[in-house]
């Protein structure tokens, strides 16, 4: 039986935001004989630390070869990733010296990448409330700034807004929560069509059912129209999946499988149900996720 779309009940969709060269989001749903229609791919973005060279499992460090930070960059961009995302660290000791170097850091990534950018601070909303403005000021190139959240998006959301980003809105995986954090960020004059919802998931089998049904929840919203929910949705899939000592293990019983085996699989399966829970831009850190999940999707 073929189905006619153009005679279905239009519902609503989600927003799309245009970025560098790619939509996120624009999922369509519409009422057919009680189906819905997703009508967007998620899109994946490969992540590479900036100086923290504990911060893959060794089997990805292998992909790289040891390379620099910049050498990274350059195979991550072969990697056929849609986006590259580059994670910053720093702690109160380094953050001064860390912002110094930016601009020329900033500079010299927009040099080597020609996919669209997403950069992403300290996970320390102290740190991020100097570090992500310092980062978004710096940025020529329109990029993804993550992330803000409830202790510091009134001192990052200004430069996301001067300089022309998007910003990544982080709760913990509570749709009210997020709703709410997205209409105080909007009152501080932040187009909605230029945020993305974080609702911090987590990873399989350590919170991931939980995560999928907040995920589901937020696109319904956004499907029956509550324009604070229907922004594109972002999980950061790798930050999660590492956490778990089956994905950074190796002292399991030869039942496990090998372990870079079973910790791609780990991420692959981890990313795979949230793509069916709605995701829009998944953040992975292993290669072979990549490769894997476009061959699905």
């Amino acid at each position: 039986m073929n189905l006619d779309l153009s005679s279905c009940i239009y519902k609503q969709k989600i927003r799309k935001l245009d970025f560098d060269g790619v939509h996120i989001g624009g999922d369509a749903s519409y009422s057919f004989m009680s189906e819905n229609n997703n009508t967007s791919n998620p899109l994946l973005a490969l992540e590479i630390p900036y100086s923290n060279d504990n911060f893959y499992p060794d089997f990805i460090n292998d992909v790289y070869k040891s390379a620099n930070f910049f050498e990274k960059l350059k195979v991550a961009g072969n990697s056929g990733a849609d986006m590259l995302a580059v994670k910053f660290n720093a702690d109160e000791a380094s953050i001064d010296g860390l912002v110094a170097e930016i601009p020329g850091i900033i500079d010299k990534i927009e040099q080597i990448v020609n996919l669209p950018l997403l950069y992403r601070g300290a996970n320390n909303a102290e740190i991020d409330k100097i570090l992500l403005p310092a980062i978004a000021k710096a940025a020529k190139k329109q990029a993804i700034i993550a992330f803000a959240d409830e202790f510091n998006y009134e001192q990052i959301t200004p430069a996301v807004l001067e300089n022309g980003h998007c910003l990544v809105l982080r709760t913990p995986i509570d749709i009210n929560l997020a709703k709410e954090l997205n209409i105080l960020t909007i009152d501080k004059k932040l187009s909605p069509d230029r945020i993305l919802i974080d609702p911090d998931m987590g990873g399989l089998g350590y919170g991931l059912e939980y995560g999928y049904s907040i995920v589901e929840k937020i696109k319904q919203a956004g499907f029956d129209g509550d324009n604070m929910l229907n922004m594109p949705i972002i999980a950061f899939i790798g930050e999660e999946t590492y956490k778990t000592k089956e994905a950074k293990s190796n002292k399991f019983t030869p039942e496990w499988g090998k372990f870079a085996e079973r910790a791609a699989m780990w991420e692959i399966s981890a990313a795979s149900a949230m793509i069916c829970a709605g995701v829009n831009l998944l953040v992975v850190w292993n290669p072979q996720t990549v490769k894997t999940l476009k061959g699905l999707v």
